[in-house]
């Protein structure tokens, strides 16, 4: 039987499947199973005009030896292009070959909550979140979506966020920043928060976070 270079052929690696939180120790990787999904799905021509369009991100050299969606998504991993929590650039790649069918399928996976709904920091660590959410959202204004998309935020929960809260710029970045806290569970970090204001030049108010994190870690001794 012959397998299509776009999709995951007989002999092909196998990325490694990773735990899932909440799931049993069998549980495939989600994330893992879109790409494998997204990666059949291909055709030749699909195929090679992704890699065309990758070639920014990828050394010519080694795209050269790219002969499978599964091998381009690895190296789109490998340097941090794309990720669960970072598909803005597949996407563009989808909607670049008119493949809206697969963009759907990144909506859909997009949607759904990555984290056991336990899965939450410790109550220390919640409570600095707290604190810097409150710092943030008093002093980030229209640069909102900036900061989210920084924190690795989908686009599609951004765009739900701005309709549902329309005309209300305040409560649109609290409902992000809590919507960001829910869909990363435990992993949710204030020094995500800082590194995220820093990567978007909103470094006065990630000084501001630092300062009121400092005083509430010296006032728990």
């Amino acid at each position: 039987m012959d397998f299509p270079s776009g999709g995951w052929g007989r002999d092909a690696e196998v990325l490694p499947a990773r735990p899932v939180p909440g799931a049993g120790p069998g549980a495939v990787n989600p994330f893992l199973s879109l790409l494998h999904s997204i990666s059949s799905g291909l055709t030749d021509t699909e195929l090679s005009a992704m890699k065309f369009l990758c070639r920014d991100k990828i050394r010519k050299r080694k795209l050269e030896t790219v002969q499978s969606g599964r091998e381009l998504f690895s190296i789109l991993m490998e340097q941090q292009e794309i990720s669960s929590g970072s598909l803005e650039f597949l996407r563009k790649l989808l909607q670049h070959i008119d493949r809206d069918d697969l963009v759907a399928q990144l909506v859909q996976f997009e949607e759904e909550e990555p984290h056991a709904p336990d899965a939450q920091p410790d109550a220390h660590e919640k409570g600095l979140l707290k604190a810097a959410i409150a710092v943030i959202c008093d002093n980030v204004g229209k640069e909102w979506k900036k900061l989210m998309r920084e924190l690795g935020m989908p686009e599609v929960k951004l765009d739900r966020i701005e309709a549902a809260h329309r005309f209300n710029l305040y409560e649109q970045l609290v409902q992000a920043l809590l919507e960001w806290q829910k869909w990363k569970g435990k992993d949710a970090k204030v020094a995500d928060l800082i590194k995220a204001l820093r990567g978007c030049s909103l470094n006065l108010v990630a000084d501001m976070v630092e300062e009121k994190i400092s005083q509430l870690n010296t006032g728990a001794r």
